[in-house]
């Protein structure tokens, strides 16, 4: 694999990409649910319907893209995704019917992962060269965490000058109004990103010929097939990104059970956007002092251990303390794993000019959890209301943590005697 030559803007302007692409579909439904659920005349169920939509579409976009971003340069793809995003924003700020809207989500599905997601992970894995691939991945993920926190303060800010009387007593219409602005902005800023890919994000033209193949073969896919790295992976994506999952529950846990009001919920939820770029840029350093394999090891038992703390109880409304330390625990071993998994993929043999079709196949079991974790955890805590089922949940995710530490424990091992 090359030593690094690509500067530092690059990884940047990956970071910045990486995040843009979800802003539409995700970062403005999470900060804005209430506003989004008003003004497109949405209740929860529907609105979850249209986050499967987009998950379908996305199964079946991660194996087919992949196998496209080892046919041409990364910026081209990652800059047409951008661009055919923030074109769905045009018709999302026309506040669509509930069809139309389920239509653009599965459109979104495609823009956002066919054309994106396995030119990202390969644009970070050219950056990261042979010696910083944990850096490269602790950085990206962190990073994006940074700029979705960002892009929602942005948006709520647009949205505060856009309403023209006072919050608390704004009408759907002004309301509706204000978050058209905020659609719109937010998908000229998407379009921007786009042009600044395109133009600035660009490789040594012989390491551009070096990464790319002309026709992906049955053989090719067939030989990605045969490395053990990408069926471990298979299972220690699929568990980390359920961890992940877990953790949108924190701030219905510090309501339901620590009894904050909803602004103290909130501001827990806030809490953990701004862990997850210090623990990614930390780890990503680590790692690379030492074994991306082994500190992703660590991540899950630290995952697991936080769990615990969950399910079995210890946590109630009398101990705060306990509280953020806990989740503290669960945020580093969850957000660690996700920053190292495909930090791994060099020491697990997997060839730099086939990582688009190994994560297109890795990301086809490794990213289920978009169709059956919400359902799973909305289950959990509907079939035992209060915190037995906050429980149950956590022990979903001590589960789900101690079968990704023996995967992650064979890859350790079977890489181990790999050097740098």
């Amino acid at each position: 694999m090359h030593q690094t030559k690509t500067p530092w803007y690059f990884l940047l302007l990956v970071i910045l990409a990486g995040e843009s692409v979800f802003i539409l579909p995700f970062v403005l439904a999470r900060v804005f649910r209430p506003t989004v659920l008003e003004a497109f005349n949405l209740d929860n169920i529907q609105l979850g319907i249209c986050f499967s939509t987009y998950g379908i579409v996305a199964l079946i976009s991660y194996f087919f893209g992949g196998a496209l971003a080892d046919k041409f340069p990364p910026r081209k793809l990652i800059a047409v995704a951008l661009w055919m995003t923030a074109a769905g924003g045009l018709v999302y700020a026309t506040f669509p019917d509930y069809t139309t809207l389920k239509v653009l989500y599965g459109y979104w599905g495609f823009t956002t992962i066919f054309l994106f997601w396995a030119p990202m992970i390969k644009a970070t894995r050219v950056w990261g060269g042979t010696t910083s691939q944990g850096k490269a991945f602790g950085f990206l993920d962190g990073g994006r965490g940074l700029v979705g926190a960002l892009f929602g303060a942005l948006g709520v800010l647009i949205f505060s000058l856009f309403i023209t009387s006072e919050i608390a007593e704004a009408t759907a219409l002004e309301s509706r109004a204000a978050f058209s602005y905020v659609i719109l902005i937010s998908s000229g800023i998407v379009s921007i990103v786009g042009i600044l890919v395109w133009f600035f994000m660009k490789i040594d033209h012989t390491l551009e010929k070096e990464i790319i193949i002309e026709k992906i073969t049955v053989s090719q896919v067939q030989e990605v097939l045969r490395l053990p790295s990408v069926w471990l992976l298979m299972i220690i994506i699929l568990c980390a990104y359920v961890g992940y999952k877990i953790t949108d529950v924190f701030s219905l846990y510090a309501k339901d059970i620590m009894l904050y009001d909803q602004v103290q919920a909130a501001q827990v939820g806030t809490f953990l956007l701004f862990i997850r770029p210090v623990i990614g840029v930390l780890i990503g350093i680590l790692a690379d002092r030492s074994q991306t394999t082994f500190w992703l090891l660590i991540s899950f038992i630290i995952s697991f251990l936080g769990a615990l703390l969950f399910a079995t109880g210890l946590i109630s409304a009398s101990s705060t303390a306990l509280f953020f330390i806990s989740i503290l625990v669960v945020a580093t071993g969850v957000y660690s794993a996700r920053s190292l998994y495909f930090a791994v993929m060099q020491r697990g043999k997997i060839p730099l000019v086939l990582t688009g079709t190994a994560v297109g196949i890795i990301s086809l079991i490794g990213y289920t959890p978009d169709i059956f974790a919400g359902p799973a955890i909305g289950y959990l805590l509907e079939n035992s209301p209060g915190q037995e089922g906050h429980q149950h949940v956590f022990w979903m995710l001590a589960l789900f943590s101690s079968i990704g530490s023996l995967a992650a424990w064979y890859y350790y091992k079977l890489y181990k005697k790999e050097k740098h």
